[in-house]
């Protein structure tokens, strides 16, 4: 007898419940005959607003876009879509002189140098006035030239350099949407009024406020913080993470760009007085927040912080506040029920995971997809996965917090010396006291692996503030050549790519099709000539509104932008 499933339903829509409509059925187009494929139903509330405030993502995601078949083009278009090269982290630290500290933590990795890590070098042998982001990748400087993710006239998806989006999260739901139900995805626009559990305590059916009774055989829970199925009927715990990290409120508000020619190519994380704000620039406008203790600002201070660091930008507009759940249920995966979205769990906004996470929870349950008899085995491995992912992402942010030094306000002491913090980060904590943060001391990652916290170390500048005092001493004996030698090379590499890529707002005007006739940027940049030949000089690169990079290394100009 077939026992195949016969149909998933997802309750709710917005990013979270039609990304797992898009990845189900892109993995099932792929590797099943229609007749064996599931039938996917969403129904989704018409009365119930999406959050839309995760706008930004991380570099899974054009692979997702990709692996779907949607136009980046498109995509591009109908999000107003930017790229993403990063984050930066903006005053969360103070260097050995009390002055603020900003750092890059970019889409791209260090390398092994003769065998050993270049963050080893960078750490014994510093390099100038350059940190360690733009050492070993041009991300910080792209970025603050306000230049793109890649070259003009690229094919879609050209990964040169590592990139994610920044997107409207209510216009991508959009158009999940419409990509979905053309494939086949049968939407239903109703209110959930009860859902019905049987004998053994698995949903049986939902009561919908028009269409009545909806039978499920498996059913996703996609409906928010509210947790509607995965809490509220079958009863899971939720494990509260208040213990380890600070921040349970949030403000958005959307603003227009300072200068709408300079479109920055990172999101911005900028510490505040009782958290920190993001900063989203989209192709039409700029995503901001703030997310911050209720335990340490009422919502009407931090309306007042945020509004002040807003500035001009901020007048006349009143901030929507969002209470946020920090922690997940117990387990995502119960009876016939999987919770995916914030519905499972959210760790705060800090590094954009919220749709990584979705991305992965949905592939995972595609590996584990079981029969109508929801078998245990398939179920309690997919939790312990899942387990294992929250675990990684706690981990990271716990960090951020932790190795912080600020003392200006409460809050930082608190969140530095009052917030638990893992035991496996703890452990790391202690060994990378005497040493970098190497590959086995990360059991497992998706996003973040060893070479990301060691971004983040030498980023934060911890070692020359207290923490693994004495380290250079310490290091294995390492050639200062190798170092220098690899960095003369680089220099002229990144020289070269910042000369032949095109300013952000050219290169997104060129993807969404508004250029006529497109600036010698791209390839066209980078065929011109580098020596000039006897008795000519070479005529200089215009970078239009943009400063040099003497300029920037200098520090005579730079693109702050609040």
């Amino acid at each position: 007898m077939n026992n195949r499933l016969r149909k998933i339903t997802i309750v709710g829509g917005g990013t979270a419940g039609w990304m797992t409509a898009l990845i189900l059925d892109m993995v099932f187009s792929r590797t099943s005959a229609p007749k064996d494929r599931p039938r996917i139903c969403l129904i989704e509330s018409p009365n119930i607003a999406t959050v839309g405030v995760g706008e930004a993502t991380v570099p899974r995601m054009p692979v997702t876009l990709r692996q779907a078949g949607i136009s980046e083009r498109d995509f591009f278009r109908e999000t107003n879509a930017s790229f993403k090269l990063g984050v930066k982290f903006c005053n969360w630290n103070k260097d050995a002189k009390g002055n603020r500290i900003d750092y890059v933590n970019p889409f791209a990795h260090g390398q092994l140098l003769e065998g050993l890590e270049a963050a080893e070098y960078f750490l014994r042998f510093g390099n100038g006035d350059r940190d360690f982001t733009q050492s070993i990748s041009p991300h910080d400087d792209l970025a603050r030239l306000c230049k793109g993710g890649r070259p003009l006239g690229q094919p879609e998806f050209e990964q040169r350099f590592g990139y994610a989006y920044h997107l409207d999260a209510v216009k991508f739901a959009g158009m999940l949407t419409k990509v979905c139900t053309k494939r086949g995805v049968e939407h239903i626009q109703d209110e959930v009024q009860a859902v019905e559990l049987d004998e053994q305590g698995n949903v049986s059916h939902l009561m919908l406020a028009r269409k009545g009774r909806h039978d499920i055989e498996m059913v996703i829970d996609c409906t928010g913080f509210r947790g509607l199925i995965i809490n509220k009927a079958l009863g899971e715990p939720f494990m509260d993470y208040s213990d380890y990290l600070p921040n349970d409120r949030a403000m958005a508000l959307q603003i227009e760009h300072p200068d709408p020619e300079k479109i920055e190519s990172v999101t911005r994380s900028t510490a505040l007085g009782a958290g920190w704000t993001w900063r989203v620039p989209l192709y039409n406008r700029v995503g901001t927040g703030y997310v911050y203790s209720s335990a340490h600002r009422t919502d009407d201070q931090a309306a007042d912080e945020y509004l002040e660091w807003l500035g001009d930008s901020g007048k006349g507009l009143t901030p929507r506040v969002i209470p946020m759940r920090i922690g997940r249920v117990r387990n995502a995966w119960v009876k016939n029920c999987l919770a995916i979205g914030l519905s499972g769990g959210f760790i705060e906004p800090l590094e954009s995971t919220a749709i990584h996470m979705v991305d992965h929870a949905v592939r995972w349950f595609a590996e584990h997809l079981p029969t109508r008899d929801i078998e245990p085995s398939l179920r309690a491995r997919y939790n312990r996965q899942m387990n294992k992912m929250y675990d990684e992402v706690l981990d990271f942010i716990c960090l951020h917090y932790r190795l912080g030094n600020r003392t200006d306000d409460q809050y930082w002491i608190d969140a530095r010396t009052e917030m638990k913090i893992p035991d496996r980060l703890a452990e790391n904590l202690e060994l990378w006291q005497h040493r970098l943060p190497m590959e086995h001391d990360i059991e497992f990652a998706t996003l973040f692996n060893f070479r990301v916290y060691q971004t983040v170390l030498l980023g934060k500048q911890v070692y020359d503030t207290g923490y693994g005092t004495g380290i250079r001493d310490r290091l294995r004996p390492l050639k200062k050549p190798i170092w220098f030698q690899w960095w003369k090379g680089a220099k002229v590499d990144l020289a070269q790519i910042l000369k032949a890529m095109p300013d952000h707002k050219t290169l997104l005007r060129d993807i969404r099709g508004e250029l006529e006739q497109p600036p010698a940027f791209g390839m066209a940049a980078a065929m011109q000539p580098t020596v000039a030949m006897p008795g000519e000089q070479l005529a200089p690169v215009a970078i239009q509104n943009m400063p040099n990079l003497a300029e920037i290394q200098s520090g005579k100009k730079d693109l702050q932008l609040f």
